[in-house]
C-alpha cells in the first residue's frame, strides 16, 4: 500500500460522524454560546470528509488509469485544502486583533452556508482568494493549483495538449487520451503534497488556534456582548 494509500485510509478510520451541539455547550458555555467557534468545528470537519472523498476518488480513477478525472479532483482537494487554510488564517486575524470577532462571525456563516448560486443564502468566499492566503504560507500552491485548472478547463492543455500531438514529419494532428503520459508519474506525488498540508493544518494549526480563540473569547466575553447588542441596536427595523 501506497504512502497516499495509508494516508487516506487513516483519515477514514478518524471521521466523526457527529458534533453534539450538548458536547461543546459542556467544553465551555461561555465560548460556545457564541456560534462562530462552532462554525469552526463544522468546518474543520466537513473539509475532512470532503478531502477524505476526493482524494480517495482521485486516486483511484489515477489507479485505473484515468488521469484527468484524477487531476480535477485533486484540484478541488486543494481548494478544499485552502478553506481550511483560510479559516485558520481568519481565526488568527482575531487573536492578533486584526479581524473584528463578529466580522469573523459573518466570515463564518459565508464559509459554512455560503453559495454561488443561491441570492437567499450569503455570498461564498471565492475560491481564488483562499488559494491566494494559502500561498503566503506554501509558496508554490497557486502555480501548482494553476496547472491543475488548466487541466480541468477546455483551454490548450485541457483540450488540445490532452488528446492531441502533432506529426510535424507527416504534417498530421494525431489524438488519443494522453493524460496518464502527461501527468501520471508525478500524480502520487502531487496527492502527497495534498495531503501533508491538509493534514498540517487541520492536526497541527487548527487544534492550537481553537484553543487559543476558546481563551480569547472567555477572556472578552463581555466586551463582545457589549458589541453584540451595539450591533442589534445599529440593525434597521425589520420591513413589515
Amino acid at each position: 500500500m501506497t504512502s497516499v494509500a495509508e494516508s487516506l485510509s487513516s483519515w477514514r478510520a478518524s471521521l466523526l460522524p457527529n458534533i453534539p451541539i450538548g458536547g461543546l455547550l459542556s467544553r465551555n458555555p461561555t465560548v460556545y454560546k457564541w456560534k462562530a467557534p462552532f462554525r469552526c468545528w463544522l468546518l474543520r470537519e466537513a473539509a475532512l470528509w470532503r478531502q477524505t472523498d476526493l482524494l480517495t476518488q482521485s486516486l483511484s480513477l489515477h489507479e485505473q488509469g484515468h488521469g484527468l478525472g484524477a487531476r480535477i479532483l485533486l484540484r478541488s482537494g486543494f481548494e478544499t485544502f485552502a478553506a481550511l487554510l483560510y479559516l485558520n488564517y481568519n481565526m488568527k486575524a482575531v487573536l492578533d486583533g486584526q479581524l473584528d470577532f463578529h466580522a469573523f462571525g459573518e466570515l463564518t456563516t459565508r464559509l459554512v452556508v455560503g453559495a454561488k448560486n443561491d441570492p437567499d443564502r450569503p455570498v461564498a468566499v471565492n475560491v481564488i482568494t483562499m488559494i491566494d492566503k494559502g500561498e503566503k504560507k506554501y509558496p508554490g500552491l497557486r502555480s501548482l493549483y494553476g496547472h491543475l485548472s488548466e487541466s480541468a478547463h477546455p483551454n490548450f492543455e485541457g483540450m488540445m495538449w490532452g488528446y492531441s500531438k502533432v506529426d510535424h514529419d507527416l504534417y498530421e494532428t494525431n489524438f488519443s487520451n494522453r493524460w496518464m503520459d502527461l501527468h501520471g508519474a508525478s500524480h502520487l506525488g502531487d496527492l502527497e503534497i495534498c495531503i501533508k498540508v491538509f493534514h498540517h493544518e487541520y492536526n497541527d494549526v487548527w487544534p492550537e488556534l481553537m484553543a487559543s480563540l476558546e481563551d480569547w473569547i472567555v477572556l472578552n466575553d463581555a466586551r463582545l456582548e457589549e458589541g453584540r447588542a451595539s450591533n442589534a441596536e445599529n440593525e434597521p427595523p425589520p420591513v413589515k
